[in-house]
């Protein structure tokens, strides 16, 4: 009895167990036919969508160069280092080591790790070097990944930084004519979605989303070499003389095309992690000065226009001081009797004063307004400043008076070269361009030929021996242009030893080419005159962009003994 007991025991728990062991198998059969047909295409998409990425293509920016292809700036492909910090887990340990390789502070590092550890994208380090990033990736850290991106590099470092302007770390444009032209430069990225395994590396492209488009070349007007030639001299001036800043500008008379524009102090865009705000303006486009006797000449130039006055029109200075209502305008010296070409070549304060008295207000407004002071040059140049020429319904005796003699009145430096532009172009204004054959958006006549012609002339002997900028000249060249000394404004009046050095000139003066303008703040080694200290910059910067353009001389002996026997040169 109690054997067959026993086996009844044995058969039920075998049964149970056949049992369990049917069950189970039925499950796994159930299971693999719900994965593998029922519920094959639900988890085929769920799988996909936990590993299907879009991912951006970034677009290549476009290089900017200068008039003659050498590049101003250029991507360069680069790796940028990112970590996921979901996959880190128990590798915390490895954090000093990669903080270590990337120059990183670790303790930093893991702070804010912590605090994004519930994000799957982290960047540790972005651009760097080739051999840095194969440095990263045979540390085989979990999670961490390597990314490729885009630098800008500027072959030109600080010569050209503050009219190339910059990119950020996401190359797009933030100063200069990286800003303005950051639609023409900047193309538009792609996108696609591709399939990622578990460390998160592309192992299948699923499709094209959107194409790339690199961005589009940029060709300025700029020489690279001119560019050098005025940053040179520019630095050097600035060293010699004490200066806080200086400015200079080249532009070409027949096309309005900017061939250098160059400011001190400068930076190097390729190193900012020293700059400071100050250094990255575009001096020339963005900060005002009252020009002084720079603008002496339109003054001669609407008095000549008016008719009342001619070159030889005699002009009483004596005795070196004119009274203005309770004011007094003042010369250097007592220079007697000047005519209009005198009042210029010796740059009488007192002399221009009269010539300005005599005239309708509005009629120098409007040839100033014509010429463009007042007004921006419409260059396109981020942050551009207008200037200041207040309307003549406002101005007094005394106001007449010292605007001909350039105070009262703000300019730019690319305002004035522009300004003298004009007389270069027998009275024709054309617009400021930074694009090498730039569309020309305005050509228009502002001054009679024969004026401009007359005002040139005079501006020849202001550069004379006998003038005030003889440091000007040229050797082989005749040179027109004109100086300017100005006190600068202080609070409750002007200061009494601070000034601007100011020279403004074009050449060759039988047919001018080009026009330039050289701007010294405040010059602190004992000379400030401008025929002193900007005079010397124009001759060398002229003299070699010249002849680097290979633009004949007009100023030979061989020339004047054909000229002065009557015969033409061959």
């Amino acid at each position: 009895m109690k054997h067959e007991s026993s086996n009844l025991s044995y058969r039920g728990r075998r049964a149970f167990i056949f049992l369990c062991m049917g069950l189970a198998a039925i499950t796994l059969v159930w299971q693999a036919v719900c994965l593998q047909v029922l519920d094959k295409e639900f988890l085929l998409s769920q799988g996909e969508a936990r590993h299907l990425r879009v991912v951006s293509l970034p677009a290549h920016r476009g290089v900017i160069t200068d008039r003659n292809g050498e590049p101003l700036a250029v991507s360069t492909r680069v790796e940028s280092v990112w970590i996921n910090p979901q996959e880190l887990g128990g590798e915390q340990q490895r954090i000093p080591e990669l903080a270590k390789l990337l120059s990183l502070d670790s303790a930093k590092v893991k702070r804010m790790l912590a605090s994004r550890a519930d994000r799957e994208f982290v960047y540790l380090k972005r651009h760097v070097s080739p051999t840095l990033a194969e440095q990263v990736s045979a540390l085989k850290v979990p999670g961490v990944y390597l990314q490729r991106e885009y630098r800008r590099y500027y072959p030109g470092g600080e010569v050209s930084a503050q009219i190339v302007g910059f990119t950020n770390i996401d190359d797009v444009g933030q100063e200069g004519l990286e800003l303005a032209y950051e639609d023409w430069l900047g193309g538009e990225p792609g996108a696609k979605r591709v399939i990622k395994d578990g460390r998160h590396h592309i192992i299948e492209d699923v499709e094209s989303i959107r194409r790339s488009h690199p961005g589009k070349d940029l060709a300025l007007s700029i020489d690279r070499r001119i560019q050098y030639l005025a940053y040179r001299e520019l630095k050097a001036v600035m060293k010699e003389h004490n200066a806080r800043a200086a400015s200079a500008v080249v532009l070409d008379v027949k096309s309005g095309e900017v061939l250098a524009m160059v400011n001190q102090p400068s930076f190097n865009p390729n190193n900012r992690q020293q700059l400071r705000s100050s250094d990255m303006r575009n001096r020339a486009a963005t900060d005002v000065f009252e020009p002084g006797s720079t603008m002496k000449p339109f003054i001669v130039a609407a008095a000549l226009q008016g008719g009342r006055f001619h070159p030889e029109t005699p002009v009483s200075t004596s005795p070196g001081w004119f009274r203005v209502g309770v004011n007094t305008v003042r010369d250097v010296h007592d220079y007697g009797q000047l005519d209009v070409t005198g009042v210029l070549r010796k740059s009488s304060n007192v002399g221009i004063s009269k010539i300005a008295l005599t005239l309708p207000a509005e009629d120098i407004w409007t040839m100033l307004s014509d010429i463009g002071f007042g007004a921006q040059t419409y260059s396109g140049f981020p942050g551009e400043a207008t200037g200041l020429l207040s309307h003549h319904g406002g101005w007094n005796q005394i106001e007449t008076a010292t605007l001909a003699y350039g105070y009262g009145v703000s300019v730019t430096a690319l305002q004035l070269v522009q300004a003298y532009a004009v007389l270069a172009a027998d009275g024709i204004k054309r617009s400021v361009t930074f694009l090498k054959e730039g569309d020309v958006s305005e050509e228009r006549r502002v001054m009679q030929a024969d004026i401009a012609q007359q005002v040139l002339a005079m501006l020849e002997e202001a550069v004379g021996p006998n003038g005030t900028a003889p440091q000007a000249r040229i050797a082989g060249y005749r040179v027109a242009g004109k100086t300017g000394t100005v006190k600068k404004s202080e609070s409750g009046g002007y200061s009494s030893n601070k000034y601007l050095a100011v020279f403004a000139g074009m050449a060759p003066a039988s047919d001018p080419r080009f026009a330039m303008v050289v701007m010294v703040d405040e010059p602190r080694n004992g000379k400030y005159y401008g025929g002193q200290v900007a005079a010397p910059v124009f001759s060398k910067v002229m003299s070699g962009a010249l002849r680097l353009m290979a633009i004949p001389p007009d100023d030979l002996p061989l020339l004047q003994t054909r000229h002065s026997n009557g015969e033409e040169p061959a």
